[in-house]
């Protein structure tokens, strides 16, 4: 394939996104770097240059983040903007030097999340109301600053077969719990890691115009409605509850559907089909 011939470099090699991506990748035959910290600390500026000069990337896929939601808040808010903020600004003006295209993941965290109906639009004004979401807009702010060349990806919800996330947690509970409780006045839309790799190798693949997009699978839910879905085959009882009985660390938007870029061309599946497809992956890796 041509894109092979492409230098390709994957920051966060270790996290759901970044080894979804490795996967997706060598399946397709292409050849690809991948660093995680240890390898190589996005947030040292000589570390990075050294790589980019030595390596000479053409794509980043800067996968690399903290997403210690709740901990940025505390204890977490210092690593929160010095990998976020500082980390991207750096990651982007060594791309900008070596005319690398940047592939950025953003969140759905950078707007207010107050709404209650339509969709937030890429170019809606911004309101983070917690540290992680300001520390991802200083990252996509870095990145408009110094690249040209870039592909800005906000998501949502993320969930994959590697790592800690939702479905995970649910499957877990289901196995020593026969009732749960989950929130029901948080509205947004689940993202398989498998759905998102694959919009942002066929941005870069088809050349689409550089620029902002989002991506997530298509439709929306409440967490409980999610739950729902996830144990629907379990012997579970699963309970609407409001969020002020799960008080969090950081806000938590109640509504925060992104509009999709559908004029790509990409089809996004339905977040159910693309739930059911990770559950059949990891039920068939389970059977191994």
């Amino acid at each position: 394939m041509e894109e092979s011939k492409v230098k390709i470099l994957i920051t966060g090699s270790h996290g759901q996104l970044g080894q979804e991506l490795q996967h997706l990748l060598k399946k397709r035959h292409i050849d690809f770097l991948a660093t995680g910290s240890q390898e190589l600390d996005i947030t040292n500026e000589a570390a990075v240059e050294q790589y980019f000069a030595h390596n000479q990337p053409e794509v980043v896929y800067h996968c690399a983040a903290y997403t210690a939601v709740d901990q940025a808040e505390g204890d977490g808010k210092e690593t929160n903007w010095k990998v976020n903020a500082t980390g991207t600004a750096i990651i982007a003006k060594a791309c900008a030097k070596y005319a690398a295209t940047l592939v950025y993941i953003s969140t759905d965290y950078v707007f207010d999340g107050t709404r209650v109906t339509g969709e937030y639009l890429p170019d809606d004004a911004k309101g983070p109301r917690n540290e992680y979401g300001r520390a991802k807009l200083a990252g996509e702010e870095a990145v408009q600053k110094y690249c040209t060349k870039y592909y800005l990806v906000r998501t949502a919800w993320v969930y994959g077969q590697w790592g800690h996330n939702f479905v995970y947690t649910m499957l877990k509970l289901a196995q020593t719990h026969d009732k749960l409780t989950v929130v029901a006045d948080q509205v947004g839309r689940p993202t398989w890691t498998r759905t998102l790799a694959e919009f942002i190798t066929y941005l870069v693949e088809r050349q689409k115009p550089y620029g902002i997009y989002q991506c997530s699978n298509s439709g929306q839910c409440s967490w409980y409605e999610f739950a729902q879905e996830i144990l629907r085959d379990k012997e579970v009882t699963v309970t609407p509850v409001s969020s002020d009985q799960y008080p969090t660390a950081a806000f938590r938007p109640h509504y925060s559907v992104m509009q999709l870029s559908k004029e790509t061309g990409f089809e996004f599946p339905k977040w159910q089909d693309a739930l059911h497809q990770f559950m059949h992956q990891i039920e068939g890796e389970q059977l191994r």
